[in-house]
């Protein structure tokens, strides 16, 4: 039932969705998992952030896991994409420029002037899908032959 997702099914889902979760490991081996709102790129996905924890990682170049998903918990249906891949900052002022232009507004106020770019070097998905006889339509009213 459980469906595998090749990659490009797996960008084309992340288009679907603005907020995911962005997690990495601490040096004393702690979780950290914070979500950001991103825009998704055939290599991986770019989110904007402040001064602070994540940019300090992402200026680290380490390695960072992005999880986004989607779900319906009244069907029983959804869809999760994990990818795995090293940080970097963008620092091309052509790059930043470009960046600019996409729909990547911060739902926090706060200026979040650094653009984070994880290149996906493993990009895994799966999928629930919508098990057949899962849904009822019903019609009401008066109907006439």
């Amino acid at each position: 039932m459980l469906e595998v997702l090749d990659r490009s099914a797996c960008v084309e889902l992340l288009r679907s969705v603005a907020i995911g979760r962005v997690a990495w490991a601490t040096e004393s081996g702690d979780a950290v998992v914070v979500p950001v709102n991103f825009v998704a790129m055939d290599d991986g996905v770019v989110f904007r952030t402040a001064e602070g924890t994540k940019l300090a990682v992402a200026q680290e170049g380490r390695r960072l896991s992005f999880e986004a998903d989607d779900v319906e918990p009244a069907l029983q249906v959804g869809w999760s994409v994990l990818i795995t891949g090293t940080a970097e900052v963008v620092t091309d002022s052509d790059e930043v420029r470009r960046l600019q232009l996409l729909p990547l507004a911060p739902w926090d106020p706060e200026p979040k002037p650094y653009f984070v770019r994880i290149r996906a070097s493993e990009m895994t998905g799966r999928r629930l899908p919508l098990k057949a006889g899962g849904v009822t339509v019903e019609h009401s009213g008066d109907e006439t032959d």
